[in-house]
């Protein structure tokens, strides 16, 4: 390999390394973080969650996306440690659309959720969101349509915990 080949070489790995620490310093400056990476006050960096539904759904992704983002779950609550109350979370449903013989062809499903976040036993502060979604029914396919609701309920309990997450990681102390 001829000096002129050699410097080609070196002159190709020296401009991919460039690229890649330009872009990456690119990436970072702008603000832009992984979805489910969460910047949580460091006050928050420990919690105690506490659930009207200890064993529910939501409680369990609420826990999982606290663990994920280096979050301490304390078991009990003491006046120093910030304490999140997951208080209730409910699903109900609103008609859109009937069939021609009166049964429901769509409905609208809402799930609301009610948290508090306890950070002192002045300083409590509560939130309340909904998520919709809609859900097209079909008699003929009981058993199908059953899973799929199952999924989407599912679905937005995740959405409702990283809704939490993404609240709790704007809150300055």
């Amino acid at each position: 390999m001829s000096y002129m080949q050699r410097s080609q070489t070196k002159y190709k790995a020296y401009s991919v390394i460039a690229v890649i620490a330009f872009l990456t310093l690119f990436i970072s400056s702008c603000g832009f973080h992984l979805r489910g990476d969460y910047l949580m006050s460091p006050q928050l960096k420990t919690l105690h969650l506490s659930s009207a539904d200890k064993f529910g759904e939501l409680t369990r992704q609420v826990k999982q996306h606290l663990s994920i983002n280096s979050i301490k779950l304390v078991p009990n609550a003491t006046k120093d440690i910030p304490q999140l109350r997951l208080l209730k979370d409910s699903l109900n449903r609103r008609t859109l659309s009937v069939f021609p013989n009166g049964q429901v062809a769509e409905y609208e499903l809402i799930y609301s959720v009610r948290y508090q976040l306890a950070i002192s036993a002045d300083d409590i502060r509560s939130f309340e969101f909904e998520l919709n979604r809609d859900y097209q029914d079909d008699p003929n396919v009981a058993l199908a349509k059953s899973r799929e609701l199952d999924l989407m309920l599912s679905e937005m309990r995740k959405e409702a915990a990283n809704k939490i997450l993404r609240d709790l990681s704007t809150i300055i102390i």
